[in-house]
């Protein structure tokens, strides 16, 4: 029982650390090539700071949970599809706004 018990504990342990490693540690960003635009800045801070989580968008769907297993075009965000799941101008600035493409796309 006592060997269970450890091994078990052992696991939980292995599990929690795996997926840790995948996470964008707190005040951090992540980029990703943008093309022609340029490169795609998020900031998890500048989201969590408007009450946003990690779940509201890698566990409803909006996006998969390992960099660059989702891919995001204009045209989809457009039609709602990951960022433009909440980028939309109304829960916030809207993908399709041409000013706010320097929000995200840095040159």
């Amino acid at each position: 029982m006592k060997k269970f018990f450890v091994l078990a504990i052992v696991v939980v342990v292995s599990f929690v650390l795996a997926v840790s490693a995948f996470a964008v540690p707190a005040g951090k960003t992540v980029e990703y090539a943008g093309g022609a635009a340029g490169k795609v800045v998020f900031d998890g801070k500048a989201h969590a700071d408007k009450g946003a989580k990690c779940a509201d968008c890698h566990q409803s769907g909006l996006f998969k949970m390992k960099k660059g297993e989702t891919k995001a075009t204009m045209k989809d965000m457009e039609a709602g599809k990951s960022c433009g799941g909440c980028h939309n101008g109304t829960k916030a600035f809207s993908v399709k706004e041409a000013a706010a493409c320097g929000k995200c796309h840095k040159k």
